[in-house]
């Protein structure tokens, strides 16, 4: 989604998952914080954050969607499984797909994301 927010929708977009860039932050870090490094070295206030988990309470990104609130940044969640997942409440936007299963609740994440970046691009 990362190649269409930039490319269809003309967002500056970042991707947090080079393989060099996790490996190096896992390896010095830790592995849940591989993207919490991310955002409190690069990331400045104001900016947005899409969080994506379907079960809502991965490690890593529950630690990411943490530090881009402490930077003052926007954030989305958009999750699934429990309703109260930890992630989910933590989200200015927060889009819960009321789903056990990742298949369902990983299409239903992507059909929304598709259909902003068509929104951005048809505002263009």
């Amino acid at each position: 989604m990362s190649a269409d927010f930039l490319k269809n929708g003309g967002l500056s977009v970042v991707s947090m998952y080079s393989i060099p860039t996790i490996t190096c932050l896992g390896n010095d870090f830790c592995y849940d914080d591989i993207f919490s490094k991310q955002l409190e070295m690069n990331a400045d206030k104001g900016e947005l954050l899409v969080s994506i988990s379907s079960s809502g309470d991965s490690e890593s990104i529950y630690r990411a969607v943490t530090a881009a609130k402490e930077k003052g940044m926007n954030v989305i969640t958009l999750t699934g499984f429990r309703p109260d997942n930890r992630t989910r409440d933590l989200g200015d936007v927060s889009v819960y797909v009321p789903s056990n299963k990742y298949g369902i609740v990983e299409s239903v994440h992507n059909l929304i994301l598709q259909q902003v970046v068509d929104e951005i691009a048809a505002r263009k």
